[in-house]
């Protein structure tokens, strides 16, 4: 198995949804990424340069996901691994986005899986 990153549930606000009404109002969302770096940890020699400033990465992705409204999870999920893919060296990357959005369930997502 490569070596990985992984940031659990980082939170994200949105404005999404199909209604008009569910998009009037910045919702909470939560999203896992899960990312593979081109270089090993055996390679970082303890050098911030040399890995994923995963600071860095949450921010724009926060950035990323407040930027516009949007109707559906899934483009937001796209639009996500799209800037870690342009902008970090990430070979791979799998992103789980979650809604709170359905009564009687913990949440709706989606998972997808990108490669450079």
């Amino acid at each position: 198995m490569a070596d990985q990153i992984h940031i659990e549930q980082l939170e994200l606000s949105a404005h999404i949804g199909v209604p008009e009404e569910e998009q009037a109002e910045a919702q909470r969302l939560a999203v896992t990424l899960t990312l593979e770096p081109r270089r090993g940890f055996g390679d970082v020699r303890d050098e911030l340069a040399n890995t994923i400033d995963y600071l860095a990465l949450s921010r724009g992705v926060q950035e990323v996901a407040a930027a516009r409204p949007r109707r559906l999870i899934e483009t937001l999920a796209e639009e996500i691994a799209a800037y870690i893919l342009s902008r970090y060296p990430v070979a791979q990357v799998h992103v789980e986005l979650r809604k709170f959005i359905l009564p009687d369930t913990a949440h709706v997502a989606v998972r997808l899986w990108r490669s450079a």
